[in-house]
């Protein structure tokens, strides 16, 4: 089986740090794993890495398309495996980075999204509900056809709970029955999947810090020049956090300090549900970063024993920095 290296974990715990490290130790390429980072434009709010960051590493899923064009899991698994071909002729290891669970899922079970039949006037639909009635109303009509799905998707993310209930409509399965069957699958490569954590208290500080630097670094501004572009509310890209919240404060709905303080909010609670998932997956090697003291060597050298043992990292690996 081929090597696949995932680094997961919640926003702002370092994850970008920690994978450019061990890529430039285990020769290494990165495929973003971040369901913002995709978009053009969109680089305060989405945390995107720049260039000068990468230290030479090749990334690959970043500023790949428009605001307003589609971009769901389906389409993500088929551009990261294309990236994966790409990243194997080269002789290099593909990472697979970022907090997007379902993203990270897609291509370590090899999930088959080809019985996902779309209906595009149903989702038309039910976006517009979503617009109309509130997300909170159209997570009730998921709830009424799908509990589970309805328990493991919030709310606020109205394109889950939109492609959930399309699923549904064209199916008349249950996606969360579904998933269930897909999580079942082994994986098809020699996984090593880590979970980078950090204390608590710790990872809302940082959370904090990261959105107070956004706005310093001119969040407001970016988010008035996309919507001088054309972008909207109605977008899947513009419901990503931070965006939102300052689109109702450009539409005069909040202050923009209500607007901040919901963006770290919200910000915590999607940290706590993206830990909730990684707790539910299989063979996950955990770096708690309090663990190790916050020290990014020693919590970089337990990752490389723990490829070594894998036999995913040796003395055949080159050091490319």
């Amino acid at each position: 089986m081929k090597p696949l290296i995932v680094i997961a974990g919640p926003t702002a715990v370092g994850k970008s740090a920690l994978s450019i490290r061990m890529a430039q130790k285990i020769c290494g390429s990165i495929i973003s794993a971040d369901s913002m980072q995709v978009y053009q434009g969109m680089d305060i709010g989405s945390a995107k890495i720049r260039r000068d960051e990468m230290h030479g590493i090749p990334h690959y899923l970043i500023d790949c398309i428009k605001p307003d064009q589609p971009w769901n899991v389906a389409i993500f698994q088929e551009r990261a495996r294309e990236a994966m071909a790409k990243i194997y002729a080269s002789g290099r290891i593909p990472m697979i980075v970022g907090g997007t669970g379902f993203y990270i899922q897609a291509i370590t079970r090899d999930i088959d999204f080809s019985s996902m039949q779309e209906d595009t006037d149903f989702r038309r639909k039910m976006e517009t509900l979503a617009l109309e009635r509130g997300p909170e109303f159209l997570h009730g009509q998921l709830r009424l056809v799908d509990p589970a799905a309805a328990e493991q998707i919030h709310f606020h993310n109205v394109k889950r709970v939109v492609r959930a209930l399309e699923f549904y409509h064209v199916s008349g399965q249950r996606i969360s029955d579904h998933n269930a069957r897909e999580r079942e699958k082994k994986s098809p490569y020699h996984l090593a999947y880590f979970v980078l954590n950090q204390d608590r208290q710790i990872l809302y500080n940082r959370i904090d810090h990261r959105v107070d630097h956004m706005i310093t670094e001119g969040l407001v501004d970016e988010v008035k020049e996309l919507k001088r572009a054309g972008c909207h509310q109605g977008m899947v890209s513009m419901q990503g956090l931070g965006y939102k919240e300052i689109l109702e404060y450009l539409d005069g709905r909040i202050s923009l300090d209500q607007a901040v303080y919901r963006i770290k909010r919200n910000t915590r609670h999607f940290s706590k549900r993206q830990l909730t998932w990684f707790r539910r997956e299989d063979d996950v090697l955990w770096l708690d970063k309090s663990a190790f003291g916050n020290d990014e060597d020693l919590i970089l050298n337990r990752a490389l024993e723990l490829l070594r043992e894998r036999g995913i990292y040796g003395s055949d690996r080159r050091d490319v920095r």
